[in-house]
């Protein structure tokens, strides 16, 4: 998987898969930032608690790990490794140039909010061939983006929507949904290299263009601060 840390340059919307929620709890917690006294691994860890307490569908690890990493962070997840709820390895780059390069040809555009009601884990085909499938595409997002490959970047992105179609069928198709995620998502698909969503049920709708997507915004990747990173 593959997770970017952003500034907060817009209000982005909650329910929307841009770790919204996850940010309010750390501001709870640390309301002058990330205690500069621990590790990033173990801030994950403690925000991670913090969120999940007394939930019964928790949090993935990857909205803690996007917030308090800077940069752009590639997560190896095994199920060996603390249950497969935290990354066996956390692969991150801050270069200037890649984090240049992601922030001018990545653009969102905003849909709508994931709707009450809507659970995408209510069916679940957990087959290993999607999820191998599924991480395969994750490590040729992660190659794309160090090489500064569009094309290869497009085609993960668009990959990663056919892998969760195929695991969560609900993803995209719930009877709760008003928006017709699969057709707009073939629409930017055919139109640009690649696009997925930030989530499932939706939120916002993530391009990889080199030309200006219409009505999308760009993001400002943070290249510091936080936790020191062990």
């Amino acid at each position: 998987m593959v997770v970017v840390c952003v500034e907060p340059t817009h209000r982005f919307m909650e329910r929307s898969g841009i770790a919204t929620s996850t940010r309010r709890v750390a501001t709870r917690l640390w309301p002058s930032g990330f205690p500069a006294d621990r590790s990033a691994d173990k801030v994950v860890h403690e925000l991670y608690a913090e969120e999940n307490r007394n939930r019964e569908t928790p949090s993935g690890s990857q909205d803690m790990i996007g917030l308090v990493y800077p940069g752009i962070s590639r997560l190896d997840y095994a199920t060996e490794h603390e249950g497969g709820v935290f990354p066996s390895q956390i692969d991150s780059t801050v270069d200037p140039t890649v984090t240049a390069w992601l922030e001018g040809v990545l653009y969102v555009l905003a849909v709508e909010p994931r709707p009450p009601g809507y659970d995408p884990l209510a069916t679940r085909t957990i087959d290993p061939a999607w999820v191998r499938r599924l991480g395969r595409c994750g490590r040729e997002c992660w190659d794309a983006i160090l090489g500064r490959d569009l094309e290869r970047l497009g085609a993960a992105m668009t990959e990663s929507v056919t892998c969760w179609s195929a695991l969560l069928p609900a993803s995209f198709t719930h009877p709760a949904l008003t928006t017709d995620w699969p057709a707009l998502l073939r629409h930017y698909q055919g139109r640009y290299p690649g696009a997925t969503a930030s989530a499932s049920g939706g939120g916002y709708l993530l391009v990889a263009s080199a030309e200006v997507v219409p009505g999308a915004f760009q993001v400002k990747i943070r290249r510091s601060g936080g936790p020191t990173v062990s």
